[in-house]
């Protein structure tokens, strides 16, 4: 396999998550709206006060309006986003006027975090340097406020060790492994690493893996050529046990600490800012932002989401591509969106 169409795929299918097909979406959002004006209004107004359940009506576009109707209007006091597939748009673009409803959200009291499997140092790179936000990183392994680590889970150096030695049998897959600001790979191909110097350029090669420098390890990182969730996942089971081991988009497999997760990270923030589930809101699209929605009562799938995050999620908000969190964050808290 070469390595041409490795980084190829990586550029259509892990860093640019693709949405749905746009035809189907807008068909559905069409059909969903025409349900949605069948109802009169009084059941328009007893959708409006009833607040979201994990098994609730899910949103569509066409229900902003309703969404911005709730009443009485929750208290929103955390805003948690995943960022690729979700935040971003598939050019890797924050939606227009974002540092500017960042600052609005903390004008009236509300903390704005992201949370993605991505290394802190690549989150860095894509948000506002000036802005308000805590960055939950490394699937929650990591977490930094303002400069300052608030926290870190590391991963124990003989179960990564293992789990790299393991991935050199499975096909068509490379592991990496992170620490606080640098990563670490086996493979010497130098196509490759410029590719995953793009986003991680403190990577150098070790060989063998087990001959890593002492210090705290984060996550391991795998990229599937073919499917994390039909190759990697499978193949890593063994050793599983006491980790965390998530397909992370449909070519990456994330492991980090069993301590560690989304989810964990958010209920940290909570009780440390006093915050509840039922103040929170959080925004996913794939398999590894599960936890993040368990943790908010007003948990939104994107529209581009995995099937299993619809089915977990409370709403649905619009796709990522369409700025699909602020727009719901707008109409849920009462605020002009950006842009």
């Amino acid at each position: 396999l070469r390595v041409e169409r490795w980084v190829g795929r990586v550029a259509a299918e892990e860093l640019i998550r693709s949405a749905p097909d746009e035809s189907t979406a807008h068909e559905q959002a069409r059909n969903d709206h025409d349900d949605a004006c069948a109802h009169d209004a009084d059941a328009r107004t007893s959708l409006a006060k009833s607040p979201p359940t994990r098994h609730g009506r899910a949103m569509t576009t066409a229900d902003l309006a309703a969404l911005a109707r709730l009443n009485p209007r929750p208290d929103i006091r955390l805003v948690v986003s995943d960022m690729d597939g979700t935040l971003l748009d598939d050019k890797h673009q924050l939606p227009a006027g974002f540092e500017s409803f960042v600052a609005q959200l903390a004008q009236r009291g509300v903390t704005f975090a992201v949370a993605s499997g991505r290394h802190e140092y690549s989150l860095r790179r894509l948000l506002p340097s000036d802005a308000d936000i805590v960055v939950i990183a490394s699937n929650g392994a990591h977490v930094i406020e303002a400069g300052r680590e608030v926290f870190v889970e590391c991963l124990d150096r003989d179960r990564a060790v293992a789990i790299v030695e393991r991935i050199r049998d499975v096909p068509d897959a490379r592991a990496v492994v992170t620490t606080r600001t640098t990563a670490f790979t086996e493979d010497a191909d130098e196509q490759f690493l410029g590719w995953l110097r793009t986003v991680l350029p403190h990577l150098e090669v070790v060989q063998p893996i087990s001959e890593l420098p002492s210090g705290c390890l984060i996550s391991v990182g795998i990229f599937d050529h073919r499917s994390a969730e039909s190759n990697s996942l499978p193949a890593l089971g063994p050793l599983a046990d006491g980790l965390n081991v998530m397909a992370t988009a449909p070519t990456w497999v994330d492991v980090v600490s069993a301590a560690a997760d989304k989810g964990s990270a958010v209920r940290r923030l909570q009780r440390e800012r006093g915050i509840t589930r039922d103040q929170t809101a959080a925004f996913g699209d794939f398999l590894n932002d599960l936890t993040l929605l368990e943790a908010a009562t007003y948990s939104f799938a994107m529209a581009n989401a995995h099937p299993e995050v619809h089915r977990r999620a409370a709403w649905r908000a619009p796709a990522n591509t369409e700025s699909g969190v602020t727009a719901a964050v707008a109409a849920l808290i009462g605020m002009d969106g950006p842009g």
